[in-house]
């Protein structure tokens, strides 16, 4: 039966490429969140006239959406004749900027030399093209099958995904008993399997200051001076006391083994207030950080946060009327699903049928759905699999190859196989 499976999927490799085309040219662009709603309805109708239930799931309330701009997310279900396990593939539809650089245009959908141009088409067009024709293909050939097969479009995974993958998880879209087993067909690359990923922890740190004229600051107190002595703290003690802790999770590349933290951005003074160009006059009263901190599994949240405050606290000591204020942006806990889960073994057992190797297990340096599939809906067996190399996602020329989709989609019907039915079938 699988054979006839991978037959149907390699005779599909034209449709494949022309359905990831298709999908590239809605400039799903997020933010702000441009055509969510007609990329959504094209993935519905082409579902809904192969016979699964279509159901348009809108992100009310969450950041950006608006009238302009609503947060429409896509599910499609396909019942077997018996009742049994729910298999559900979770794709984002929506793509960062295009950015300069390209020698292609980014929403053409240009099929050329085996591969698909675009935004998107790595990260991850790609990856919901071929799980929507490994379902399709699936289900052509095994008309009896048990259990149930989910395919959805999901918006703001760029962004956070509070407004697509979070907000159905918290309505019941990712729980048991309607779903059981999770891939996202994220671009690990077509031999991998990623069970995981690190934490984050953002933060915006504020040192206070004292506005004063500038040309007497001896009047004021400097709030650029005081995050100055903040990030050479950094520099000195935290940055090295990071790069010394390393992790157990696979992670990739090699360099994100280790704790690490980026400033994303920083800010003081009243500069932005005038027109450009033109300088402020007056000593900072205020100075911002925003601070992206990955850590590992062998990292609590409560030691990764002391790791920052220890150094703040003790600089209230030694710097005259030094102040800050801290919050919190966004919190992730890392999570890695172990490979002796249903998914991560099926999805093995595929990658061995159609390479003939064992797959690599890793972990992504950044976070994705999994986290909200994990922390709102309580179901840990999903993992990342999918067509496209990592390293393209959101540069210029963004590509995958029709190739690697055909065969990340054999994996998929294979591993679905695997997990309506409990075991390989010839």
């Amino acid at each position: 039966m699988n054979e006839k499976t991978f037959d149907t999927i390699d005779s599909r490799a034209d449709e494949l490429a022309a359905l990831t085309a298709d999908l590239i040219r809605f400039p799903t662009i997020n933010p702000p969140g441009e055509a969510y709603t007609p990329c959504a309805e094209y993935i519905g109708e082409r579902l809904r006239k192969r016979g699964f239930t279509v159901e348009y799931v809108r992100g009310v309330g969450t950041p950006g959406d608006n009238d302009r701009y609503p947060r429409t997310n896509v599910i499609a279900r396909f019942d077997g004749r018996t009742p049994g396990k729910t298999v559900h593939f979770n794709s984002h539809i929506d793509v960062v900027e295009a950015g300069e650089g390209w020698t292609l245009d980014p929403f053409g959908g240009v099929i050329k030399d085996g591969r698909v141009y675009g935004r998107g088409a790595c990260d991850m067009k790609g990856g919901l093209a071929a799980s929507i024709i490994a379902a399709e293909a699936y289900i052509d050939m095994n008309p009896d099958f048990a259990g149930a097969i989910e395919i959805s479009g999901s918006v703001d995974e760029e962004s956070g995904g509070f407004g697509g993958v979070a907000y159905l998880a918290e309505k019941g879209y990712f729980s048991p008993p309607r779903v059981h087993h999770v891939i996202i067909p994220e671009p690990l690359n077509k031999d991998r399997i990623c069970l995981g990923h690190r934490g984050v922890w953002w933060a915006e740190i504020e040192t206070k200051g004292q506005i004063a004229h500038g040309s007497m600051p001896f009047l004021g107190d400097s709030a650029v001076r005081h995050m100055g002595a903040v990030l050479g703290a950094f520099e000195d003690e935290l940055f090295p006391a990071l790069d010394r802790k390393q992790t157990r999770m696979p992670v990739v590349p090699e360099g994100a083994r280790r704790s690490t933290m980026n400033i994303n951005s920083i800010h003081g003074g009243q500069t932005d207030d005038y027109f450009p160009g033109l300088p402020s006059p007056n000593v900072p009263d205020s100075c911002k950080i925003v601070i992206d901190r990955r850590f590992l599994l062998e990292e609590s949240l409560e030691e990764v946060k002391t790791e920052v405050t220890s150094i703040l606290d003790r600089l209230k000591w030694e710097r005259p009327r030094f102040d800050y204020r801290m919050r919190d942006l966004m919190i992730v806990h890392p999570g890695m699903t172990e490979e002796d889960a249903p998914v991560p073994r099926a999805i093995a057992s595929g990658i061995r049928r159609v390479f003939g190797r064992d797959p690599q297990y890793v972990i992504s340096p950044g976070t994705y759905d999994q986290k909200h599939i994990a922390r709102i809906g309580k179901l840990h067996d999903c993992v990342a699999y999918g067509p496209g190399i990592l390293d393209l996602a959101h540069r210029p020329d963004e590509w995958v190859g029709i190739d690697d989709m055909v065969e990340s989609a054999k994996v998929m019907a294979y591993g679905l196989d695997i997990l309506l039915h409990g075991e390989p079938r010839a």
